[in-house]
């Protein structure tokens, strides 16, 4: 039992200095573009050792990835904690608005330094890649979320739809807004978006829900 206490705080420290290198590489991109930074520049703004940096990441693209997933693993956390036979088509839209909301600023910042990286992105194929990846990792890990909102009884194959179409959903709506200059709420904002390309792309695939 006294290990486990310790294994948790060595979790812990390991995700802060993930985050704070994660923040580092995200502010220098959006100043200076992924062309324009160096591993070593990231490591001396979150104030680590370059072998540290390399000791949690591959590339310099690849530490924005704990941001990237942030909001996932969030929208995620939402979704687990909602009660077994909420209609799965509502537990996704309101998972998501809360998900994407933005009650304050530090939530404006995060969605705006999304934004920043979707749009460094568009221009280099390595940070798209971390992006698609970080998507498709979400995917992965919510089947088991949705098979058990679903239900026993849930078709495996409708529940794996349902994810891809979920995860699908959100990323769209993300990248439909970083192309824009709309603000974090209102019609043409993350929450809206998402909400629209969630009805359109989970149309048929949401298990439990009767087909029309």
């Amino acid at each position: 039992m006294s290990t486990k206490p310790s294994a948790t705080l060595t979790e812990r420290r390991k995700a802060a200095t993930q985050l704070d290198i994660a923040h580092a590489a995200a502010e220098l991109f959006a100043t200076r573009g992924p062309d324009g930074t160096t591993a070593e520049e990231i490591a001396r703004r979150a104030g680590v050792a370059l072998r540290t940096f390399y000791r949690y990441f591959r590339s310099k693209q690849d530490a924005v990835s704990p941001l990237l997933a942030d909001g996932a693993d969030r929208w995620r956390a939402l979704l687990a904690a909602a009660e077994p036979g909420t209609p799965l088509r509502e537990a996704l839209e309101r998972a998501a608005g809360q998900a994407l909301a933005t009650p304050d600023e530090d939530a404006v910042r995060a969605l705006l330094r999304t934004r920043g990286l979707l749009r460094a992105a568009a221009d280099d194929p390595a940070l798209r890649a971390v992006w698609y990846r970080v998507n498709q990792e979400s995917e992965e890990r919510l089947v088991p979320v949705l098979a058990r909102l679903a239900g026993p009884d849930a078709d495996p194959l409708d529940v794996r739809l349902a994810a891809a179409a979920a995860t699908d959903a959100i990323r769209i709506a993300l990248e439909t807004w970083a192309a824009t200059d709309a603000g974090t709420e209102g019609p043409a904002s993350p929450t809206a978006l998402a909400t629209r390309c969630l009805r359109a792309l989970t149309g048929g695939t949401v298990p439990g829900e009767r087909r029309v």
